[in-house]
């Protein structure tokens, strides 16, 4: 009786499909953590502090939360999102006006921090130099409002571009690559509204 070979058939393993990240990418990736890091910084800073000032105004005294230009902040992750996209599917227009919006939004919340310190300054009598809370507050809330600049600096450079039809669908991976840093620009707020706003009052 003849043995019968029985063949069985190759598996083929299909390969996985992964892509490394750009350089762009892992380079804004690397800045967002050193930046974190220093945020962290002033941020523990800010809560060793509080109640520490031997003198007044205390933040109880003269902080209001800015609940309506946190939320034009915070919008702005979705229309840059919707920037992005628009990009990605070759809708340069699109992508100009929510582009153009997140820099209203974004220049909506920046006006909105200027005000404040005018009103501290002003009427308040609160200055970096009036006792430790004043110089952790104007510290960490500074902070924060000068890469809300470098943002909005970096976000007028390409609607410029934009406008001037320099920008396809070829430059979506790079708008994306700035996407993140305002991405978290807006989550760093988060934290800095949570702690100046509610934990520190």
């Amino acid at each position: 009786m003849n043995a019968t070979s029985i063949t069985v058939p190759e598996m083929t393993v299909p390969e996985p499909n992964w892509v490394l990240p750009s350089r762009g990418t892992v380079a804004m990736f690397c800045l967002i953590a050193a930046e974190s890091a220093i945020f962290t910084i002033f941020v523990v800073a800010y809560l060793f502090y509080i109640g520490k000032s031997p003198t007044g105004p205390q933040p109880k005294d003269v902080l209001e939360a800015p609940i309506f230009y946190s939320i034009c902040l915070l919008s702005s992750s979705l229309t840059i999102h919707m920037a992005v996209k628009a990009l990605r599917k070759g809708g340069v227009r699109n992508f100009g006006v929510w582009w153009l919006v997140t820099i209203v939004l974004g220049a909506a919340f920046l006006y909105g921090t200027v005000s404040e310190w005018h009103r501290l300054i002003y009427r308040e009598g609160l200055t970096i130099s009036t006792n430790l809370f004043g110089t952790t507050y104007y510290s960490l809330v500074g902070l924060h409002g000068s890469h809300v600049i470098v943002g909005l600096v970096l976000l007028s450079t390409v609607m410029a571009f934009t406008l001037l039809g320099k920008v396809s669908e070829e430059h979506a991976e790079r708008a994306d690559v700035l996407s993140l840093y305002w991405h978290f620009v807006d989550a760093v707020w988060v934290v800095v509204f949570t702690v100046v706003y509610i934990i520190g009052r």
